[in-house]
């Protein structure tokens, strides 16, 4: 595992995060802010849209990774991603897709589940990272595999036309 030291997190930056946030949940919004910072300079902001959207995956880190596609911002190694508090696995999964720099992050997880859940019928807070390496069929979300006559065609395909 390799990270950057070098990265000095700016407090700024940090509360800025936790100000969005805020002005989300007063908005009637989720508690939860995103920022893309390159060299101090905060690119692009986004907050927590579920509650506005109803769309399930309009969480903030997502909502900036979408805007920041939509700006042709498609290399973020040299971005730092600040966020109100530590990403959720789906927001962590996608974060390692896009390849920032670094994550800053303002609340952990024990700081944020004193005073917020957001789970559901097969996860909470505390046990959402707990579902993840667990076999399929252990998991609480009923995962099966269908049949199909060649399930790989896919991916052989896509290495056929790329390579």
């Amino acid at each position: 595992m390799t990270t950057d030291s070098s990265v000095e997190p700016d407090p700024s930056l940090v509360q800025r995060s936790v100000d969005l946030a805020l002005e989300n949940v007063d908005a009637g919004g989720k508690p939860f802010a995103c920022l893309v910072v390159r060299d101090g300079e905060t690119l692009l902001e986004a907050t927590n849209q579920v509650a506005q959207t109803g769309d399930v995956t309009a969480h903030a880190e997502i909502e900036a990774l979408r805007r920041a596609a939509e700006r042709g911002l498609t290399d973020l190694s040299d971005c730092d991603i600040y966020i109100t508090a530590h990403p959720c696995p789906m927001c962590l999964g996608a974060l390692y897709y896009a390849q920032p720099r670094s994550v800053i992050y303002a609340a952990t997880r024990e700081q944020e589940n004193e005073h917020y859940e957001d789970g559901n019928r097969y996860m909470t807070l505390a046990t959402f990272y707990d579902e993840f390496p667990l076999e399929p069929e252990d998991r609480q979300l009923p995962m099966l595999q269908g049949r199909s006559e060649d399930p790989a065609a896919p991916f052989r395909s896509w290495t056929e036309q790329n390579g």
